[in-house]
């Protein structure tokens, strides 16, 4: 009887390891011990990661491994549809070298309490190199197989076709004025588009966020060499609230929103308990629409020298729904809603309290509730929302050739909704 239970004890673990290490076509990480991820344009850190088709830009891409010592990690990339799918399409058609390649470049922590190995990656590179555009998925995984994933983490190869002329204006409902952003873009073609409807479609993102991705297929008005997408309803997004902040560059000397650091075996950092910012009036403050940066005011080379810590993050809130969650949630964790972003309600206190293991540095977060009832995510809950908000939008032109069997990219344009 023990026997039996044991073996089903085994399998389940098993089969949960396989259900994480399911690919996903999204920015995910599969192992618990895998932290810091980065993919960025090397030209601006934290950078949407797109580069353009035949230049000489590159991605910077790394990730940190809690195991230390060194490991045998491969990666290789996979070209996708506009809606993050396998196009499909063998390697031959999309790369113009190898298929994969081992991660060589990688450096040991050093002088801190989480021991750790910072692993980097430079793309394109000798080895692999993307030679059509469109939507890549960079997959990491151990030991040269593909089923051992680790990381995937989606970038963008475009081929400058077009160009995108991006209007951000409140919203033209007169229920979501004070509250939404709309985006009215006009993409200026170079190819001959015979039909817009068919061949040619438009995402917009908020903030590099993908979660906030809208895609549109009918322009409003078709001109020639030129599409105006204007519609009356459509890209109107929630501004939200500037992000919240806090400081660890420095673990000696408490930084900006840090209460208290306790060092022991572990370094922990106490937030100040954060209010519902769901209020009348808007507060300009200076944010990073979400990003992190990895520094360090007492080393000399933030990626290696940049200890961990655990922060506790407290809202001071109230559910409010019964049957719903709240995360804390920013590009540092891909805005990932799961246990380890999930925060704990203290219903003596009637507050929410978690922590999460994070690298030093400066880091923008929000508050986020799912109302498990319907499935929908709110950021204007705890945040609010105004439309006085600095965001950038991005819009991204993915053009399908009649009889292509993929879709390219031929146009990118990012754009904030003000200058600072």
């Amino acid at each position: 009887m023990i026997k039996t239970a044991l073996v089903f004890l085994i399998l389940s673990m098993q089969i949960a390891v396989a259900q994480t290490r399911q690919l996903a076509y999204e920015n995910k990480v599969y192992q618990q011990q895998i932290k810091t991820v980065q993919c960025y344009n090397a030209l601006k850190e934290q950078s949407l990661p797109v580069i353009a088709l035949k230049s000489n830009e590159q991605l910077f891409f790394s990730f940190d491994d809690l195991d230390g010592g060194s490991k045998n990690y491969w990666y290789t990339v996979e070209h996708c549809t506009s809606d993050w799918k396998s196009s499909r399409l063998s390697s031959l058609d999309y790369l113009e070298s190898l298929t994969e390649d081992r991660i060589t470049e990688y450096k040991y922590s050093l002088g801190t309490i989480q021991k750790y190995t910072h692993y980097e990656l430079s793309l394109p590179n000798s080895q692999i190199k993307p030679k059509i555009s469109g939507n890549y998925l960079l997959k990491v995984y151990e030991d040269g197989d593909q089923k051992k994933l680790v990381i995937t983490q989606r970038f963008y190869v475009v081929e400058n076709l077009t160009n995108i002329a991006i209007e951000i204006v409140p919203s033209q409902q007169v229920a979501l004025r004070f509250s939404n952003q709309k985006v009215n873009f006009t993409i200026a073609h170079q190819v001959p588009i015979q039909n817009p409807y068919l061949d040619l479609k438009a995402v917009v993102m908020q903030n590099n966020n993908p979660q906030t991705a809208v895609i549109n297929t009918k322009p409003s008005f078709i001109r020639p060499g030129t599409l105006v997408y204007n519609e009356l309803n459509s890209n109107d997004f929630p501004a939200g609230n500037e992000y919240r902040k806090f400081d660890i560059r420095s673990l000696r000397f408490k930084g900006e929103n840090v209460q208290d650091i306790i060092k022991d075996t572990a370094l922990n950092v106490i937030l100040f308990q954060d209010m519902n910012t769901n209020k009348a009036k808007y507060s300009n403050l200076i944010d990073e629409n979400g990003n992190f940066f990895i520094r360090n005011q007492e080393g000399r080379e933030d990626r290696i020298d940049s200890d961990y810590a655990g922060i506790t993050f407290t809202l001071n809130a109230t559910p409010p729904a019964s049957n719903g969650d709240v995360y804390v949630i920013g590009r540092f964790n891909n805005f990932a809603l799961n246990e380890t972003s999930r925060l704990t309600f203290d219903a003596s206190r009637k507050r929410f309290y978690g922590n999460i293991f994070l690298k030093q540095g400066l880091y923008d977060y929000k508050y986020l509730w799912l109302d498990k009832t319907t499935g929908k995510t709110d950021q204007t809950l705890f945040e609010g929302s105004y439309f006085e908000t600095e965001n950038t939008y991005q819009v991204l032109a993915y053009y399908k050739k009649p009889g292509s069997r993929w879709e390219e990219l031929i146009g990118y344009s990012s754009v904030s909704n003000m200058k600072r």
